[in-house]
């Protein structure tokens, strides 16, 4: 099933204009504060009526102001998790759960109960009232209240924007299960680019209420023309690997395309593919293989692109194996080293500069 969504609205300072449709997993809208993402996902779920829009779910139009078409919020089949979990206070988790069971989408099969609960690792918490809950909890019950409604497709909107970071990394191992395990679409709104870079299988990327790329996120992270819209410091790129080995000394060897990757350790087994994400501040080009220095991670490449800014810095684009990792470096030293398309490098990496929650 796909979402696919055209829709237009004139406001007096600002002006939505946005067509896009969604593979299955999680697609993510990402841009700065004020770009549209709530209102298009409000949109999608009926609590915003666009001056001009189709909105489809499936082969379901569930909006078409041509077609005279606006589906009841209620009947549209739609998970909405919202910032704050929203629970009924005055029922316990399994209260909260039964009555999403009970209440949900007409004439769909009802979702395995205990599937949700065991993929969120709710069970233990049943019986408490939303109160007695941390904040990565309640936001995992919401999560599973939601999935229990039988939905066509969830709605995220900046899930946890609410959380401190060690919450954050807590839940996010849990989204990435969801984003595996449930088979519906999921549009996930998020101005987090770490987020987005772990979670997201496909990316939308607005800014002033315009759609400036849409595709694969790790195509798109990967492209040094989105620094402006994604940010500096924000700007990476995201590779696939391997677990190969947890060594004694508190590292883990990756096998990527382009070679191989020391991270400290990370949870997962041998064999088990990850997905990590490199700042590009974080890449330091040597047109020599170093010898003598602490860095561990030590890429083979190829320049295959350079973007300046307007300031003294530039992004080099970096292929190495199958994958593109991003540079971010001065203007001099792409002088100094004299880079353009086609020369061969190196691309060092510091071990510890990658962060847990940048593994997913």
């Amino acid at each position: 099933m796909t979402i696919s969504v055209y829709i237009k609205h004139d406001w007096d300072t600002f002006t939505l204009d946005a067509s896009f449709s969604t593979p299955a997993g999680i697609t993510a809208l990402f841009g700065r504060s004020g770009s549209g993402k709530t209102s298009i996902i409000n949109a999608v779920a009926g609590l915003f009526t666009p001056q001009s829009a189709t909105i489809n779910i499936g082969e379901l139009c569930v909006f078409d102001t041509q077609k005279n078409i606006n589906i009841a919020p209620h009947h549209r089949g739609i998970g909405y998790v919202f910032q704050n979990a929203r629970l009924f206070p005055n029922m316990s988790v399994m209260k909260n759960l039964a009555y999403a069971s009970r209440h949900g989408r007409a004439g769909a099969a009802p979702t395995d109960f205990d599937v949700i609960i065991d993929m969120l690792d709710i069970r233990p918490i049943l019986h408490r009232n939303p109160a007695a809950l941390s904040g990565g909890e309640q936001q995992r019950v919401a999560i599973a209240r939601a999935l229990l409604s039988s939905p066509r497709v969830l709605l995220m909107d900046e899930p946890l924007s609410a959380l401190d970071e060690p919450r954050k990394a807590e839940i996010l191992p849990y989204l990435e299960r969801m984003r595996d395990t449930v088979k519906i679409p999921i549009l996930y709104v998020s101005h987090s680019m770490a987020e987005v870079a772990r979670l997201a299988n496909h990316l939308v990327i607005l800014d002033k209420g315009r759609i400036t790329a849409e595709g694969p996120t790790q195509t798109i992270l990967s492209d040094p023309g989105m620094v402006p819209f994604i940010g500096v410091r924000s700007a990476g790129a995201s590779i696939d690997a391997t677990i190969a080995e947890h060594e004694h000394d508190g590292l883990t060897r990756l096998l990527s395309s382009g070679g191989t990757l020391f991270l400290p350790r990370i949870h997962g087994n041998i064999g088990q593919p990850v997905r990590v994400r490199i700042l590009a501040q974080d890449v330091t080009i040597a047109l020599t293989r170093p010898t003598d220095i602490s860095a561990l991670n030590i890429l083979e490449c190829q320049v295959s692109g350079i973007r300046s800014g307007d300031g003294p810095g530039a992004i080099v684009s970096l292929q190495t194996g199958n994958d593109v990792i991003l540079s971010r470096v001065t203007k001099r030293s792409v002088q100094l080293l004299n880079l353009t398309a086609g020369t061969k490098c190196f691309a060092v990496i510091k071990t510890v500069s990658v962060s847990p929650t940048e593994v997913g």
